[in-house]
């Protein structure tokens, strides 16, 4: 476009228009996105949230009070999105329907990145990682090292949802696995001696560690299966996934996230 031939006001709308992006992209991103038209209506952050998973996004049986680094991350960007924040109560094996039923317009609890919700999810940049880890109970005679999960009668529990599912079902060749669905938890199968073993990543694994005394981690003695945990969003909304991305960004940034694993003692897996 030749510039000088426009007329002095067609100009001063480009100038104007262009000032006006550039000092309010939110408003112009909102203008392509139905989510981010949705928040200015309504003034609300929808998270979805799995309220059992310690030290993410935990819920206090008693108390009922939330807590976790995704709790203090989520606030976080509310407060940076100047909006009030909603919990939805979510888990792995209802996320990919609450995102795309729009029930929530993020997905805040360590979502791990499998191919599997990569087709049917849009994924920020991971912020979290983490390997798999075994937990038996301290009297255990059939599983003492890593080396014994994968032995004829040994067997193997999983939660339903989680990536250590399918990873684990692909793993194993001699253990028999048992996929665990709520009300059932893997820790009433391990200490009723229906499980031998069960398999969770580092963040529920301090579960056990900081409340069961009877519980003993079972690390694999080289890296098995790392996996990047990010925030998840519906497919078809670049501009809300800019967002959420360009959230993480700046908590990498400005030390939020790392002060947030502080908190929750999960420094050891944050993503630089």
């Amino acid at each position: 476009m030749n510039l000088t031939l426009l007329p002095t006001s067609t100009l001063a709308w480009l100038v104007l228009a262009a000032t006006m992006l550039l000092s309010n992209p939110t408003s112009a991103q909102a203008e392509g996105s139905e989510i981010l038209k949705r928040q200015r209506a309504s003034g609300t952050l929808r998270v979805c949230i799995w309220p059992d998973y310690y030290g993410i996004t935990h819920r206090h049986a008693h108390t009922q009070q939330l807590s976790g680094i995704d709790i203090d991350l989520s606030a976080e960007l509310a407060r940076d999105l100047k909006l009030k924040l909603e919990y939805v109560d979510s888990s792995f094996p209802q996320l990919i329907e609450h995102l795309r039923a729009s029930r929530c317009d993020v997905a805040m609890f360590a979502i791990g990145v499998l191919p599997a919700r990569k087709e049917q999810l849009a994924f920020s940049q991971p912020y979290l990682q983490s390997d798999i880890f075994g937990v038996t109970s301290r009297s255990s005679r059939v599983v003492r090292e890593w080396a014994d999960i994968d032995k004829p009668g040994v067997v193997v529990a999983v939660q339903a949802g989680t990536f250590m599912e399918p990873v684990m079902k692909a793993a194993l060749t001699q253990a028999q696995i048992q996929v665990v669905r709520p009300p059932q938890t893997r820790e009433a199968e391990l200490e009723s001696g229906r499980v031998d073993v069960f398999m969770t990543d580092y963040p529920y694994s301090r579960r056990l560690l900081d409340n069961a005394d009877w519980a003993r981690l079972v690390a694999p003695p080289k890296p098995f299966h790392v996996l990047p945990y990010a925030y998840a969003v519906r497919q078809g909304d670049p501009e809300w996934l800019a967002q959420v991305d360009a959230f993480v960004s700046r908590i990498k940034a400005d030390g939020r996230l790392r002060a947030a694993a502080r908190r929750h003692g999960l420094e050891a897996i944050v993503v630089r």
